[in-house]
C-alpha cells in the first residue's frame, strides 16, 4: 500500500522537532532524521531540497502549534497583569523539566535543566551561512515579539508601568532578556536561575510600579496548566 505522502511530510516535521530540542541543528543530519521518522532518503528529498529547507518548514510547524500555546497565555479572558504573570509561569515551568540531549547517531550525552529555545538559538549558531534557518530564527522572533508588543500595550493602558516606553522597543528588550538569560540558564545548567531571575528582569525593564511586584511564590495560575 502506497504511503500517504501528507502523513510523511508530517513525520518528518514531527521528527525534526524532536531532535532539534534533543540536540542542536548541527549534530541532526538527514540520515538520523530519515530514521527516526521511518522513511527514505528518497522520499526526504522528494519533499525538501536540504536539511535547511525540512528546518524551515518545522520552524513554522512548531510555531503552529505553540502559537496555541501563547493565545491561552494572553488570553483577553486575563487582565494585562494576570497576561504578564501567565508568561512568566509558562517560561519557568517549560524549562523547568529535564530534557535529554542526543548526539548525531542518537545516543543520549546528556540530560539538561535547560533547552532554551532551539528554534531561536540554532540561527546563532550556524550564523549567515544557512539562510533558511537564520530566516526562521528572525521569523520566529518577530511572530514571538507581536506577543511582546501587546503585552506591553496592555499594561500600559492598565496604568501599571512607571515609564512610557516604546512598546516595540520594550518588547524588543524583553525578547533578548528572556533569550539571554535562557542561554546563560543552559550554560549553568541551571533551571533555578530563570526562577530566580526572569521576573525581576521583566518588572525592571517594564518599570512596573513596585505595587504590582510579585514574589515567585505568589504567582497567579497558567491559562496552560
Amino acid at each position: 500500500m502506497a504511503r500517504d505522502p501528507n502523513k510523511t511530510m508530517e513525520r518528518l516535521l514531527d521528527t525534526a522537532i524532536q531532535l532539534v530540542w534533543q540536540s542542536n541543528y548541527d549534530n541532526v543530519g538527514v540520515n538520523e532524521i530519515c530514521a527516526r521518522a521511518g522513511v527514505t532518503k528518497g522520499a526526504f528529498y522528494h519533499h525538501f531540497e536540504s536539511k535547511a529547507d525540512l528546518y524551515y518548514a518545522a520552524s513554522k510547524h512548531y510555531w503552529e502549534e505553540f502559537k496555541k500555546e501563547l493565545d491561552e497565555i494572553y488570553s483577553p479572558s486575563y487582565t494585562p497583569l494576570e497576561n504578564l504573570e501567565n508568561l512568566i509561569q509558562f517560561v519557568i515551568e517549560r524549562q523547568g523539566a529535564k530534557h535529554v540531549i542526543h548526539d548525531g547517531t542518537g545516543q543520549q550525552v546528556e540530560a539538561v535543566e535547560v533547552v532554551g529555545c532551539p528554534f531561536f538559538t540554532c540561527g546563532g549558531q550556524v550564523g549567515v551561512a544557512e539562510e533558511k534557518v537564520r530566516q526562521a530564527s528572525i521569523e520566529m522572533a518577530e511572530n514571538g515579539m507581536r506577543y511582546y508588543i501587546a503585552l506591553v500595550r496592555g499594561l500600559k493602558a492598565e496604568g501599571v508601568l512607571r515609564g512610557n516606553a516604546d512598546p516595540v522597543q520594550l518588547s524588543r528588550l524583553l525578547f533578548q532578556y528572556m533569550q539571554g538569560l535562557l542561554i546563560y540558564a543552559r550554560v549553568m545548567n541551571s533551571g533555578a536561575s530563570i526562577e530566580s531571575d526572569l521576573r525581576q528582569g521583566f518588572y525592571r525593564l517594564l518599570d512596573l510600579k513596585p505595587e504590582y511586584w510579585r514574589k515567585s511564590t505568589e504567582t497567579l495560575q497558567v491559562a496552560t496548566a
